[in-house]
Protein backbone atom coordinates (compact mmCIF):
# COMPACT_ATOMS: atom_id res chain seq x y z
CA UNK A 1 0.00 0.00 0.00
CA UNK A 2 1.17 3.58 -0.80
CA UNK A 3 1.47 6.04 1.87
CA UNK A 4 -0.89 7.61 -0.51
CA UNK A 5 -3.64 4.95 -0.31
CA UNK A 6 -3.06 4.79 3.25
CA UNK A 7 -4.06 8.37 3.90
CA UNK A 8 -6.72 7.86 1.38
CA UNK A 9 -8.40 4.77 3.43
CA UNK A 10 -8.02 6.62 6.67
CA UNK A 11 -9.35 9.65 5.21
CA UNK A 12 -12.22 7.93 4.59
CA UNK A 13 -12.54 5.40 8.08
CA UNK A 14 -12.16 9.44 9.63
CA UNK A 15 -15.38 10.54 7.52
CA UNK A 16 -17.58 7.35 8.30
CA UNK A 17 -16.60 7.91 11.98
CA UNK A 18 -18.05 11.54 11.51
CA UNK A 19 -21.39 10.49 9.93
CA UNK A 20 -21.62 7.23 12.14
CA UNK A 21 -21.74 9.67 15.04
CA UNK A 22 -24.44 12.21 13.78
CA UNK A 23 -26.75 9.08 13.28
CA UNK A 24 -26.46 7.84 16.33
CA UNK A 25 -26.65 11.35 17.83
CA UNK A 26 -30.10 11.76 16.05
CA UNK A 27 -31.60 8.52 16.71
CA UNK A 28 -30.65 9.33 20.44
CA UNK A 29 -32.28 12.30 20.61
CA UNK A 30 -35.51 11.42 18.81
CA UNK A 31 -35.85 8.35 21.36
CA UNK A 32 -35.48 10.95 23.85
CA UNK A 33 -38.08 13.21 22.45
CA UNK A 34 -40.99 11.22 21.15
CA UNK A 35 -43.21 8.49 22.44
CA UNK A 36 -43.26 5.91 20.29
CA UNK A 37 -40.77 5.17 17.80
CA UNK A 38 -40.37 2.60 14.91
CA UNK A 39 -37.61 1.85 12.85
CA UNK A 40 -38.78 0.72 9.08
CA UNK A 41 -36.80 -2.11 7.86
CA UNK A 42 -36.67 -3.06 3.67
CA UNK A 43 -33.59 -5.23 4.75
CA UNK A 44 -32.19 -3.32 1.81
CA UNK A 45 -28.61 -1.79 2.00
CA UNK A 46 -29.15 1.74 3.45
CA UNK A 47 -31.67 0.14 6.23
CA UNK A 48 -29.36 -2.03 7.16
CA UNK A 49 -26.89 0.16 7.66
CA UNK A 50 -29.73 2.46 9.86
CA UNK A 51 -30.03 -1.05 11.67
CA UNK A 52 -26.37 -1.49 12.56
CA UNK A 53 -26.50 1.92 13.70
CA UNK A 54 -30.04 1.80 16.18
CA UNK A 55 -28.06 -1.11 17.60
CA UNK A 56 -24.92 1.18 18.46
CA UNK A 57 -27.04 3.91 19.94
CA UNK A 58 -28.39 1.63 22.31
CA UNK A 59 -26.30 -1.48 23.13
CA UNK A 60 -25.85 -3.53 25.49
CA UNK A 61 -29.51 -2.45 26.12
CA UNK A 62 -32.42 -4.08 23.06
CA UNK A 63 -33.71 -1.56 20.97
CA UNK A 64 -35.99 0.21 22.44
CA UNK A 65 -38.52 0.01 19.82
CA UNK A 66 -40.14 -2.02 17.05
CA UNK A 67 -38.83 -2.93 13.49
CA UNK A 68 -41.98 -2.09 10.43
CA UNK A 69 -41.35 -3.96 7.32
CA UNK A 70 -44.40 -2.49 4.69
CA UNK A 71 -44.42 -6.18 2.64
CA UNK A 72 -46.37 -5.36 -0.92
CA UNK A 73 -46.12 -9.32 -1.02
CA UNK A 74 -44.11 -8.82 -4.71
CA UNK A 75 -40.81 -8.91 -3.05
CA UNK A 76 -37.32 -10.94 -3.75
CA UNK A 77 -37.54 -14.68 -2.16
CA UNK A 78 -33.87 -13.63 -1.17
CA UNK A 79 -34.78 -10.29 0.74
CA UNK A 80 -37.55 -12.12 2.83
CA UNK A 81 -35.36 -14.78 4.02
CA UNK A 82 -32.89 -12.22 5.06
CA UNK A 83 -34.90 -10.31 7.08
CA UNK A 84 -36.17 -12.73 8.97
CA UNK A 85 -32.93 -14.31 9.87
CA UNK A 86 -31.27 -11.10 10.55
CA UNK A 87 -33.89 -10.01 12.75
CA UNK A 88 -34.24 -13.06 14.73
CA UNK A 89 -30.52 -13.65 15.40
CA UNK A 90 -30.47 -9.87 17.13
CA UNK A 91 -33.87 -10.70 19.04
CA UNK A 92 -35.28 -7.64 17.07
CA UNK A 93 -39.28 -7.08 17.20
CA UNK A 94 -40.86 -7.24 14.08
CA UNK A 95 -43.74 -5.94 12.50
CA UNK A 96 -45.27 -6.44 9.34
CA UNK A 97 -47.75 -4.18 7.64
CA UNK A 98 -48.85 -6.67 4.41
CA UNK A 99 -50.09 -4.61 1.57
CA UNK A 100 -52.16 -7.82 0.47
CA UNK A 101 -54.09 -7.38 3.77
CA UNK A 102 -54.51 -3.69 2.68
CA UNK A 103 -56.35 -4.94 -0.22
CA UNK A 104 -58.47 -7.63 0.98
CA UNK A 105 -60.06 -4.69 3.56
CA UNK A 106 -60.82 -2.56 0.77
CA UNK A 107 -58.56 0.10 2.26
CA UNK A 108 -56.12 -0.06 -0.74
CA UNK A 109 -57.36 -1.19 -4.17
CA UNK A 110 -54.51 -3.13 -6.82
CA UNK A 111 -54.05 -1.93 -10.42
CA UNK A 112 -53.85 -5.05 -13.20
CA UNK A 113 -51.92 -4.22 -16.38
CA UNK A 114 -48.72 -4.98 -17.77
CA UNK A 115 -46.61 -2.79 -15.56
CA UNK A 116 -48.89 -2.84 -12.61
CA UNK A 117 -46.97 -1.99 -9.45
CA UNK A 118 -48.22 -2.77 -5.56
CA UNK A 119 -45.43 0.05 -4.77
CA UNK A 120 -48.05 2.79 -4.52
CA UNK A 121 -50.19 1.27 -2.69
CA UNK A 122 -47.45 0.89 0.27
CA UNK A 123 -48.79 4.28 1.54
CA UNK A 124 -51.92 3.68 2.75
CA UNK A 125 -50.68 0.63 4.71
CA UNK A 126 -47.69 2.18 6.40
CA UNK A 127 -49.85 5.13 7.58
CA UNK A 128 -52.42 2.34 8.83
CA UNK A 129 -49.50 0.61 10.54
CA UNK A 130 -48.46 3.60 11.82
CA UNK A 131 -51.86 4.53 13.55
CA UNK A 132 -52.45 0.76 14.45
CA UNK A 133 -49.00 0.88 16.59
CA UNK A 134 -49.18 5.04 17.92
CA UNK A 135 -45.50 5.17 16.29
CA UNK A 136 -44.89 9.09 16.52
CA UNK A 137 -41.60 8.67 14.64
CA UNK A 138 -40.50 6.35 12.23
CA UNK A 139 -37.04 5.85 10.91
CA UNK A 140 -36.10 5.31 7.76
CA UNK A 141 -32.96 5.19 5.49
CA UNK A 142 -33.56 7.47 2.82
CA UNK A 143 -30.49 9.70 1.85
CA UNK A 144 -30.56 13.40 0.11
CA UNK A 145 -28.52 11.93 -2.71
CA UNK A 146 -31.05 9.42 -3.74
CA UNK A 147 -33.87 11.58 -5.46
CA UNK A 148 -34.92 15.19 -6.10
CA UNK A 149 -37.96 15.22 -3.66
CA UNK A 150 -35.46 13.21 -0.86
CA UNK A 151 -33.15 16.15 -0.94
CA UNK A 152 -35.96 18.58 0.06
CA UNK A 153 -36.18 16.81 3.25
CA UNK A 154 -34.89 17.65 7.02
CA UNK A 155 -33.23 15.18 9.27
CA UNK A 156 -36.60 15.71 11.07
CA UNK A 157 -40.19 15.41 8.47
CA UNK A 158 -43.06 16.66 10.21
CA UNK A 159 -46.09 15.02 9.04
CA UNK A 160 -49.48 16.23 9.86
CA UNK A 161 -52.52 14.54 11.71
CA UNK A 162 -53.11 12.66 7.88
CA UNK A 163 -49.02 11.51 7.80
CA UNK A 164 -48.80 13.87 4.46
CA UNK A 165 -45.36 16.25 4.05
CA UNK A 166 -45.56 19.76 3.28
CA UNK A 167 -41.77 20.58 2.37
CA UNK A 168 -42.85 24.34 3.13
CA UNK A 169 -43.76 23.63 6.23
CA UNK A 170 -40.68 22.28 7.23
CA UNK A 171 -38.80 23.65 10.69
CA UNK A 172 -35.39 25.34 10.19
CA UNK A 173 -31.96 22.60 11.88
CA UNK A 174 -29.29 24.92 12.39
CA UNK A 175 -26.24 24.10 13.90
CA UNK A 176 -27.79 20.26 13.94
CA UNK A 177 -30.09 21.34 16.27
CA UNK A 178 -33.60 19.10 16.32
CA UNK A 179 -37.08 19.83 17.48
CA UNK A 180 -39.13 17.37 17.79
CA UNK A 181 -42.36 18.60 19.36
CA UNK A 182 -45.11 17.66 17.85
CA UNK A 183 -49.34 18.02 18.62
CA UNK A 184 -51.54 15.23 19.23
CA UNK A 185 -51.65 12.96 16.14
CA UNK A 186 -48.75 14.56 13.74
CA UNK A 187 -45.69 12.24 12.74
CA UNK A 188 -41.99 12.79 12.22
CA UNK A 189 -40.28 10.69 9.88
CA UNK A 190 -36.78 10.59 10.81
CA UNK A 191 -33.69 10.31 8.35
CA UNK A 192 -30.28 9.58 10.00
CA UNK A 193 -28.75 8.82 6.70
CA UNK A 194 -29.36 12.01 5.16
CA UNK A 195 -25.90 13.09 4.53
CA UNK A 196 -24.66 9.96 3.75
CA UNK A 197 -23.73 9.05 0.01
CA UNK A 198 -23.88 5.72 -1.92
CA UNK A 199 -20.51 5.17 -1.52
CA UNK A 200 -20.65 6.29 2.23
CA UNK A 201 -23.14 2.98 2.73
CA UNK A 202 -21.02 0.41 0.84
CA UNK A 203 -18.04 1.81 2.68
CA UNK A 204 -19.82 1.57 5.76
CA UNK A 205 -21.25 -2.08 4.77
CA UNK A 206 -17.52 -2.98 4.10
CA UNK A 207 -15.83 -1.23 7.38
CA UNK A 208 -18.73 -2.99 9.88
CA UNK A 209 -18.70 -6.64 7.97
CA UNK A 210 -22.35 -6.02 7.17
CA UNK A 211 -24.13 -8.93 6.10
CA UNK A 212 -26.48 -8.22 2.95
CA UNK A 213 -29.11 -9.84 0.65
CA UNK A 214 -27.38 -12.02 -2.16
CA UNK A 215 -29.40 -10.05 -4.65
CA UNK A 216 -26.58 -7.17 -3.92
CA UNK A 217 -23.89 -9.07 -5.42
CA UNK A 218 -23.72 -9.88 -9.06
CA UNK A 219 -25.41 -13.36 -10.36
CA UNK A 220 -26.69 -15.03 -12.78
CA UNK A 221 -30.67 -14.28 -13.38
CA UNK A 222 -33.26 -14.40 -15.97
CA UNK A 223 -34.60 -10.89 -17.17
CA UNK A 224 -35.52 -9.10 -19.96
CA UNK A 225 -36.06 -5.22 -20.51
CA UNK A 226 -38.85 -2.93 -20.59
CA UNK A 227 -38.83 0.90 -20.65
CA UNK A 228 -34.90 1.00 -20.46
CA UNK A 229 -34.87 -1.28 -17.53
CA UNK A 230 -33.82 -5.21 -17.06
CA UNK A 231 -36.90 -6.94 -14.90
CA UNK A 232 -36.40 -10.09 -13.42
CA UNK A 233 -38.85 -12.78 -14.81
CA UNK A 234 -40.79 -14.13 -11.91
CA UNK A 235 -44.49 -15.51 -11.38
CA UNK A 236 -45.34 -11.27 -10.86
CA UNK A 237 -43.40 -10.43 -13.90
CA UNK A 238 -42.86 -11.64 -17.37
CA UNK A 239 -42.13 -10.78 -20.49
CA UNK A 240 -44.82 -9.07 -23.55
CA UNK A 241 -45.03 -11.19 -26.76
CA UNK A 242 -42.86 -8.03 -28.41
CA UNK A 243 -39.96 -8.85 -25.07
CA UNK A 244 -37.91 -11.72 -24.52
CA UNK A 245 -35.82 -12.61 -21.73
CA UNK A 246 -32.32 -13.89 -21.27
CA UNK A 247 -29.84 -15.01 -18.24
CA UNK A 248 -27.40 -12.78 -17.82
CA UNK A 249 -25.05 -11.82 -14.81
CA UNK A 250 -26.97 -8.72 -13.01
CA UNK A 251 -26.84 -7.19 -9.83
CA UNK A 252 -29.49 -5.18 -8.12
CA UNK A 253 -28.04 -1.27 -6.51
CA UNK A 254 -31.28 -1.33 -4.68
CA UNK A 255 -34.28 -3.39 -3.25
CA UNK A 256 -37.98 -2.56 -3.59
CA UNK A 257 -41.13 -4.28 -5.34
CA UNK A 258 -39.56 -6.96 -7.55
CA UNK A 259 -42.03 -5.51 -10.52
CA UNK A 260 -40.83 -2.01 -11.01
CA UNK A 261 -37.17 -2.54 -9.01
CA UNK A 262 -34.79 -3.05 -11.91
CA UNK A 263 -31.33 -4.90 -12.33
CA UNK A 264 -27.83 -3.40 -13.58
CA UNK A 265 -25.70 -5.57 -15.73
CA UNK A 266 -22.56 -6.37 -13.49
CA UNK A 267 -19.39 -8.91 -12.79
CA UNK A 268 -19.25 -7.54 -9.62
CA UNK A 269 -19.50 -10.50 -6.99
CA UNK A 270 -17.59 -8.68 -3.93
CA UNK A 271 -17.64 -5.29 -2.10
CA UNK A 272 -14.65 -4.03 -3.40
CA UNK A 273 -16.18 -4.49 -7.04
CA UNK A 274 -19.05 -2.80 -5.90
CA UNK A 275 -17.25 0.21 -5.04
CA UNK A 276 -15.58 0.02 -7.71
CA UNK A 277 -18.70 0.29 -9.87
CA UNK A 278 -20.37 3.15 -8.04
CA UNK A 279 -17.18 4.84 -7.59
CA UNK A 280 -17.27 5.01 -11.53
CA UNK A 281 -21.46 5.50 -11.96
CA UNK A 282 -23.05 8.90 -13.04
CA UNK A 283 -26.07 8.31 -12.12
CA UNK A 284 -28.37 7.38 -8.34
CA UNK A 285 -29.66 3.77 -7.78
CA UNK A 286 -33.04 5.15 -8.27
CA UNK A 287 -32.55 7.03 -11.09
CA UNK A 288 -31.15 4.09 -13.18
CA UNK A 289 -33.04 0.75 -11.17
CA UNK A 290 -36.27 2.37 -10.11
CA UNK A 291 -39.39 2.43 -12.82
CA UNK A 292 -41.87 4.53 -9.85
CA UNK A 293 -39.45 7.42 -10.18
CA UNK A 294 -39.83 7.60 -13.86
CA UNK A 295 -43.05 8.42 -14.07
CA UNK A 296 -43.17 11.98 -13.52
CA UNK A 297 -39.94 14.69 -12.99
CA UNK A 298 -42.07 14.45 -9.35
CA UNK A 299 -43.44 11.13 -8.98
CA UNK A 300 -41.52 10.92 -5.99
CA UNK A 301 -42.81 14.28 -4.13
CA UNK A 302 -45.86 14.22 -5.03
CA UNK A 303 -46.57 10.46 -3.19
CA UNK A 304 -44.49 11.29 -0.27
CA UNK A 305 -47.53 14.04 -0.02
CA UNK A 306 -49.56 11.39 0.29
CA UNK A 307 -47.61 9.73 3.14
CA UNK A 308 -45.41 7.96 1.48
CA UNK A 309 -42.29 7.48 2.99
Amino acid sequence: MTIDSAVGDTTHVDELRVLEAESVHIIREVVAELERPVLLFSAGKDSIVLLRLAEKAFRPSPLPFPVLHVDTGHNFPEVIDFRDRRLADAGHTLVVASVQESIDSGRAQEIGGPNASRNRLQTRTLLDALEAGRYDAAFGGARRDEERARAKERVLSFRDEFGQWDPRAQRPEPWSLYNGRIRRGEQVRVFPLSNWTELDIWRYIEQEGLELPPIYFAHEREVFERDGILLATSEFTSPAESESAATEWVRYRTVGDLTITGAVRSHATDIAGVIGEISAATVSERGETRADDRTSVAAMEDRKREGYF
